[in-house]
């Protein structure tokens, strides 16, 4: 069920990844409307099985370039971050379980498939996917810089993606590294 939108996320992951230079160890932040997917309004259907396919392309896309994937809850646990404890550093945690109906289906499913979830109230990620108009911009590093993939649903939620970079300083006459990011 839903394999489409599995594969859709997958490959989306897979393409957003490559032309964000994501490397082992870097956070992929997801804010996901499992109700804007199976074409509803944002917050009105909320889907765990639609939710559990497209984290599973996502996951699996992750997983095999070792990057962390960090889940944003909804506006009802003010978009707190459901992520593996390996990746939080020192990052206070909170006590929250998100559910379908307050977090969201896929903060949700990752709390479930995740090997030692832990909440975050916010993070500063490496590179963002949004899914059905989340707003996941207050979880990017300084500068977010929007990019343009091949696929621009997935299911019949429309998708935006960044990846950041560094702060350019020093004006006219410095020197940057095109290395970074």
């Amino acid at each position: 069920m839903f394999e489409t939108e599995r594969t859709q996320a997958y490959e989306t992951t897979t393409e957003l990844c490559d032309k964000a230079r994501l490397k082992k160890g870097d956070i992929l932040v997801v804010g996901c409307s499992s109700s804007e997917i199976v074409g509803d309004r944002i917050g009105s259907n909320s889907n765990l099985a639609v939710a559990e396919a497209v984290f599973d392309g996502i996951y699996s896309a992750l997983n095999e370039r070792g990057i962390f994937l960090a889940a944003q809850c909804c506006e009802h646990l003010n978009r707190a971050i459901i992520i593996e404890r390996e990746a939080v550093g020192n990052h206070e945690i909170v006590n929250v379980v998100p559910q379908p109906k307050a977090g969201g289906s896929f903060a949700t499913t990752a709390y479930r498939r995740f090997h030692d979830p832990v909440a975050i109230e916010d993070i500063c990620a490496d590179a963002g996917l949004d899914i059905g108009d989340t707003l996941i911009g207050m979880h990017l590093k300084k500068v977010a810089v929007p990019l343009r993939l091949e696929h621009s649903t997935i299911g019949a939620a429309h998708i935006v993606a960044a990846r950041t970079r560094p702060k350019f300083i020093g004006g006219d006459r410095a020197v940057y590294n095109e290395e970074l990011k």
